[in-house]
């Protein structure tokens, strides 16, 4: 009985690969567009950086500062109410209470 291990990683691709990869993107794109999309490609790829390392320093500040929960703490996720709602729920209450209604 054989069996077969997975690599742990993919192979990167030879001279050749490479080369038969270049040959379909100049179908597919043409010559004109390949720099336009590696143009392209090359600023996304760094305003992805920059905030990753944007995010990254906001979070290191915040560490810093001590505002890291402890994993014993539980905040409380209880929704604010506004005065009319609680005025509301108190005067339900309050008529429940009594058995009268404002009907």
């Amino acid at each position: 009985m054989v069996t077969e291990i997975a690599p742990l990683f993919v192979p990167t691709p030879g001279g050749p690969e490479l080369l038969i990869i270049l040959f379909i993107a100049i179908l597919l794109f043409g010559a004109n567009k390949i720099p336009k999309l590696a143009r392209s490609t090359g600023e996304a790829m760094g305003e992805f950086q920059k905030g990753r390392e944007k995010v990254e320093t906001e979070l290191e500040e915040m560490r810093d500062a001590g505002f890291e929960t402890e994993e014993g703490d539980v905040e409380s996720t209880e929704p604010v109410s506004t005065e009319t709602e609680t005025e509301t729920v108190t005067d339900t209450e309050t008529e429940t209470e009594t058995g009268t209604t404002s009907n």
